[in-house]
């Protein structure tokens, strides 16, 4: 645990942060095999990890620039645009406290075949997709796959890589696939719809997968743990969570698209509450919860929780709205829109490989949350200045900050947590912070969507940005006050 909490300061990039957070809920129930591999089964299994894990990053931001083109393809409107990005990020999230315990129970490569295998099925699935139904299906397949991928594949590595300094190196290679994928992902989209057409961002994945379970089979046999057999699974916590989060998600959608008073959004948010209340009263009474609601006593982790939730919210929704509106309102290509996203993942990277972890070091983790929150929040306003006929120059400039300044949120809240909690119940609190971040993200798109939907969409973008810079205010003014200051 503390060789791999060791190398989290060097996450580069919003999804490589969120998935290497899970790399301490892995590394905590990772059964450790009864004799390392050779150098080069070793080597093997890394590779297998990183190549799996870059597609589950890419397929995460590649539809976004594709959405105008999917809409026109499968005659679908701004709920459907919705609904395939948070089918995947939903899927994804509400799934991934108990992905681990999976793992555990079957073994790490074992459900990292299964994940990978689904994975791969479901990208043909999407992009063979006749309807928007039908794709919406296969990215709830896709994001439930990728959640089974994402902790066996550092359960993987865990176990490859007894010996912590290399280990170190394998998730820094592991964390540095999440950033490029991140990177290279808007970027894609654009190219790839652009040049064939956006069922090709899906069919891709298909040699992509094949090639990673080719490695994948090449690995040496993984003794397991005699534990995993007794690995918990938390059904009740498992459905209330999914009902609860795909509630809220549903009524947003559909409440934005067809109104907040159409039969079945009350419904929706009824059964999300119903839902959160079943899952609170489960989780106090479970023996081994899958959230232990006990931990929220710590400050640190219920700010970080909350820090992670609106950093990813700011990030997530950005990203599909202007997606949207450089194609539809600023009439540019699925090219240049990709391009103009390129810059801002990678100022990502650079800033927390050059400069997040060192200030944490310097100023503290509440320091640098705070710094980061802020300036964020100060990013949403700027905004507030995109216009459809300013150069694309200018507009590189004005989304640089959002990642310039939420790069040093993410190391800064992972350090704080994990300084805050005991080493037993690390593995869990990285989780819940991740699942969060992923639950952030996909209610931002929900909220966003309904507010530009209207009929108006430069009046409900601005009305998003006010909305996303309040929020990251208030955090910011929480962490301030709340925050204990001492990690670094």
């Amino acid at each position: 645990m503390t060789a791999l909490t060791a190398a989290r300061p060097r996450t580069a990039g919003p999804d490589a942060a969120t998935a290497d957070a899970t790399a301490n809920a892995t590394a905590a129930t990772a059964p450790a095999a009864d004799a390392a591999p050779s150098a080069a089964g070793s080597k093997r299994l890394l590779a297998a990890s990183v190549f799996g894990f870059f597609l589950v990053g890419l397929d995460a931001m590649v539809v976004n620039v594709a959405l105008p083109a999917i809409n026109r393809s499968l005659a679908g409107g701004m709920a459907g645009a919705q609904w395939v990005i948070d089918g995947y990020t939903l899927a994804f999230a509400a799934l991934m406290l108990s992905a681990g315990a999976l793992s555990d129970r079957f073994g790490a490569k074992a459900a990292y075949g299964l994940g990978l295998i689904g994975f791969t099925l479901s990208s043909v699935a999407c992009g063979l997709a006749p309807s928007l139904g039908l794709l919406i299906t296969a990215r709830l397949i896709q994001g439930a796959a990728a959640s089974l991928m994402l902790p066996a594949s550092l359960a993987l590595i865990r176990q490859g890589f007894p010996e912590p300094a290399a280990r170190n190196r394998a998730i820094a290679l592991w964390t540095a696939a999440g950033s490029a994928a991140a990177a290279a992902g808007p970027v894609a989209g654009g190219l790839i719809t652009a040049a064939v057409n956006w069922r090709w961002i899906f069919f891709l994945n298909l040699p992509a997968g094949a090639a990673a379970l080719a490695l994948l089979a090449g690995t040496p046999k993984l003794a397991q743990a005699a534990t995993a057999a007794r690995a918990h699974f938390d059904v009740i916590g498992l459905v209330s969570s999914v009902v609860a989060l795909a509630g809220v998600t549903y009524g947003f959608i559909e409440g934005g698209s067809k109104g907040f008073g159409t039969a079945g959004v009350p419904a929706s948010f009824a059964a999300a509450a119903l839902a959160s209340v079943v899952f609170a009263v489960a989780e106090s009474r479970q023996e081994r919860p899958m959230v232990p609601l006990a931990l929220f006593k710590s400050r640190a982790m219920s700010l970080t929780a909350a820090a992670g939730f609106t950093v990813n919210a700011a990030f997530y929704g950005v990203i599909f709205l202007l997606s949207l509106y450089f194609q539809q309102v600023a009439h540019k290509s699925p090219t240049v829109t990709g391009l103009l996203f390129a810059p801002i993942t990678a100022v990502v990277s650079v800033v927390n490989v050059t400069v997040a972890a060192r200030m944490v070091a310097r100023i503290g983790a509440r320091a640098s949350m705070t710094i980061g929150l802020t300036g964020t929040a100060g990013a949403m306003l700027l905004l507030l200045a995109v216009r459809p006929d300013q150069p694309a120059w200018l507009l590189v400039l004005l989304l640089i900050p959002v990642s310039f300044a939420g790069s040093f949120v993410v190391p800064a809240l992972t350090i704080m947590v994990m300084g805050s909690v005991p080493a037993e119940r690390a593995g869990t609190a990285a989780g819940i912070v991740n699942t969060s971040r992923q639950v952030g993200g996909a209610l931002s798109v929900a909220v966003a969507g309904a507010l530009v939907a209207g009929g108006d969409f430069v009046r409900g973008m601005h009305q998003t940005l006010i909305g996303l810079a309040v929020v990251l205010a208030v955090a910011a003014v929480a962490v301030q006050l709340l925050a204990p200051g001492r990690e670094r």
